[in-house]
């Protein structure tokens, strides 16, 4: 697929190699294993601490079962020559068995696409992945995002031009992944369709790559996460709870367990979590509104209700302070409760554990950046003494000590939550 077609045609390729891409990833086999570490490396966007966030939420609340390690290695400005010089240094206390990678943005140099950028952004990324597949760890091998159609303002180098720059970048990054075997996370043409959809249908000013044009806010690192999680091989089952309106029986998948059912209600005390959302439906500033415009309750957030025998054409079905009515089908086939209620039972057990993790992904930034990273040339500086190196590795040790507290203050918010389903008749002309 070439990426550098003109103005519109561009939009229909990006849109089309999505479907083709999406489709793939719904077949992506599994790339985590249980009690993996999984590293989350690249530029500014990555050090936003959001994107990263959400996929280690998604990993903690969502598959806990697998008791993935994650640790975030976002550094501002960087290119992928930068990562491809520290990573052996910075990674080596953490010892990843997978990593993800998210360069581009800088390596396009804010500019038209040339071969010398290509090059130089291909040729490190190269470095990258051989050096971790010497080590025996994956790279789930990410391309750039976007940059936003309206707020992105750069002179003699609009939207268009940039995007089609990170699009070619995207397409040597899926080459050079699928060249070693690895999962490609498609972040570009994800990105530059949800932000084609959403600027349809709520207007050129909603942002999705950022106010400032690049940095996008929660909703566009949601989406983000979204293609990272596809490419990791995640499926989404995050549990199914079926009742019976004939003998109250009820049934629930792992991670849920029965308390107690009858004829049209069921309570649930559940240790596996859906993901929630935070916003209105319109604002970028949260991650709900971007929902219509990327899968991701579709294929990630599938926490389904299954009624059966209902004596009624409808039924309301209320879950925590919302209720919604369907229809005796949907309620049959299965509604994802993930998807349709949002606020939910979940949100505050979930913003507990959100917090969890975003203060232990701050620190990682502060080790890595302020501490581990300078150990090196501080050493070379000073006549390689090993009294130096000593001292230096004793407080990178004490800082992996204080990251693993904050690990096991993750580990410790995520805590079972009760919370009970009830199904009745619709209300009178509902």
């Amino acid at each position: 697929m070439t990426r550098k077609t003109a103005g519109g045609i561009r939009w229909l390729v990006v849109a089309a190699a999505l479907v083709s891409q999406l489709a793939v990833a719904q077949n992506a086999t599994p790339v985590l294993k249980p009690g993996m570490k999984l590293a989350v490396a690249g530029d500014s966007i990555t050090e936003q601490k959001l994107y990263s966030k959400y996929i280690e939420l998604y990993l903690t609340v969502c598959e806990p079962r697998l008791k993935i390690q994650v640790a975030q290695f976002g550094w501002g400005g960087e290119r992928a020559p930068g990562f491809a010089g520290r990573m052996e240094n910075d990674l080596s206390w953490f010892k990843p068995d997978v990593v993800t990678t998210c360069y581009g943005m800088n390596d396009g140099s804010y500019t038209t696409y040339t071969n010398t950028i290509g090059k130089t952004y291909s040729d490190a990324m190269a470095t990258i992945v051989t050096k971790l597949k010497a080590t025996g760890a994956t790279v789930v091998v990410g391309g750039p995002g976007a940059v936003d159609t309206k707020f992105y303002a750069h002179a003699n180098n609009p939207a268009a031009v940039y995007n089609e720059n990170l699009g070619t970048l995207s397409d040597l990054a899926r080459d050079l992944a699928t060249s070693n075997g690895f999962p490609f996370a498609d972040v570009h043409s994800t990105m530059v369709k949800a932000m084609t959809d959403a600027k349809a249908a709520l207007g050129p000013e909603y942002d999705v790559c950022g106010r400032d044009g690049v940095h996008p806010g929660p909703n566009g690192h949601l989406v983000m996460a979204y293609a990272y999680l596809k490419a990791l091989g995640l499926k989404g089952d995050i549990g199914t709870v079926t009742l019976s309106m004939k003998d109250g029986k009820a049934t629930a998948t792992d991670g849920h367990k029965v308390v107690t059912s009858q004829a049209g209600k069921v309570n649930l005390e559940s240790t596996r979590y859906p993901f929630c959302f935070s916003g209105d439906d319109k604002s970028s500033g949260g991650t709900r509104s971007i929902l219509p415009f990327v899968p991701f309750n579709a294929d990630l957030n599938r926490f389904v209700l299954k009624v059966t025998d209902l004596p009624w054409d409808r039924a309301k079905v209320t879950w925590g302070a919302t209720n919604k009515v369907f229809s005796k089908s949907e309620l049959e086939q299965g509604v994802n409760l993930a998807a349709e209620f949002i606020p939910n039972p979940f949100n505050d057990a979930f913003t507990k554990v959100e917090a969890a993790v975003a203060a232990k992904q701050a620190l990682e930034t502060q080790m890595v950046k302020d501490w581990i990273t300078r150990i090196p040339s501080t050493v070379r500086t000073l006549d390689n003494d090993k009294d130096v190196e000593s001292s230096m590795r004793i407080i990178e040790g004490k800082f992996v000590a204080k990251r693993a507290t904050l690990q096991q203050a993750v580990s410790a918010a995520v805590i079972p939550v009760r919370h009970a389903i009830t199904i009745e008749p619709p209300p009178a002309g509902g």
